[in-house]
């Protein structure tokens, strides 16, 4: 099986790499924007007829796409997320290859969700901010396409490499420097949020799943258990070895704004409002319909997650 994987330089598209590169069935060529990939190609910037060109040439059987932006303002989260799906769905419309695409999305599309519920694929999404606004957008996309199609929606996730603007990355920071300074305290905010936290690696997992599946549509690809970052931050301090006290911070309400889009207040400092992401409280995924369509569950519990984490992060002090 030829695989184009799109996006492979990036924190889920390395793992996904990885993954498809252990399967000796799978022929994989890497798209992006770096040197280190197979094919140079900006996915942003550039039109379906070049991408259909190359499709045809490589004639792939999946086309797996990893690529996009978690930062930014509106314009660039539109770019990066919505108007380079539309490439490729033009692309692979165009082409002959007939190649069956699986996409990446996000639980942000869902928006804020009911605490103590799980989300199923059948919500209503209402994202909350830019970002899952665009991921939104490019399902959209790819669900109105007409071709062989799966959206992954992935939650919140963790493991190695894990960005350190990410609330777990930020933790993990916070506490390598509080250590390294011989701080006996560490204040944190936002600690009351809960997520659905899955390894990259189970993300990986899924992914490979879904490009050998018949599945279509969107399937949902978490934990299934929410975590509040206060237990996590608990959880990593034990696997860190730091023995200080952890105190959060209270911190009033600021919504990032369209000119503010990283959560960033008026003066550049960053905003105490502790959901970013614009999922609100809480949010846990319903991964039933992973289990049945893909055959898959999650095999990395947030304890080995976090223990990676801190592994490079540990690494820094």
């Amino acid at each position: 099986m030829r695989v184009l994987l799109i996006g492979a330089n990036g924190y889920l598209g390395r793992f996904v790499a990885d993954r498809l590169l252990a399967d000796p069935a799978v022929q994989l060529t890497a798209l992006g924007r770096g040197d280190d990939s197979d094919v140079r190609f900006d996915l942003a910037n550039g039109s379906p007829g070049a991408l259909t060109r190359f499709l045809d040439a490589v004639h792939p059987g999946v086309v797996i796409n990893c690529a996009g932006a978690t930062r930014g303002g509106a314009r660039e989260l539109t770019r990066h997320n919505t108007v380079a799906v539309a490439t490729v769905c033009e692309a692979l419309r165009r082409s002959g290859c007939g190649a069956r695409l699986v996409q990446l999305g996000c639980g942000a599309e869902y928006g804020p969700s009911q605490p103590g519920s799980s989300t199923a694929e059948d919500a209503v999404p209402r994202p909350g901010g830019p970002y899952g606004v665009s991921k939104l957008a490019a399902t959209e996309l790819v669900l109105g396409s007409g071709l062989d199609a799966v959206v992954l929606r992935v939650f919140s996730p963790a493991g190695p490499g894990t960005p350190a603007g990410s609330p777990l990355g930020r933790l993990a920071e916070a506490m390598r420097r509080a250590m390294q300074a011989g701080d006996g305290e560490l204040k944190l905010g936002g600690l009351g949020v809960q997520r659905d936290f899955v390894d990259v690696r189970d993300v990986a997992r899924a992914v490979h799943a879904a490009s050998l599946s018949a599945a279509q549509g969107v399937v949902n690809i978490g934990s299934g258990r929410a975590v509040r970052l206060r237990d996590a931050a608990a959880v990593l301090a034990r696997v860190a070895g730091f023995g200080g006290a952890l105190h959060e911070l209270d911190q009033v309400p600021v919504r990032p704004s369209i000119g503010h889009p990283r959560g960033e207040s008026e003066h550049g400092a960053p905003a105490a409002y502790p959901y970013p992401d614009g999922c609100g409280s809480w949010q846990q995924a319903d991964v039933r319909t992973a289990r049945d369509r893909l055959g898959w569950r999650p095999r990395i519990n947030l304890e080995e997650s976090l223990a990676d984490i801190w592994m490079e992060a540990a690494c820094r002090i």
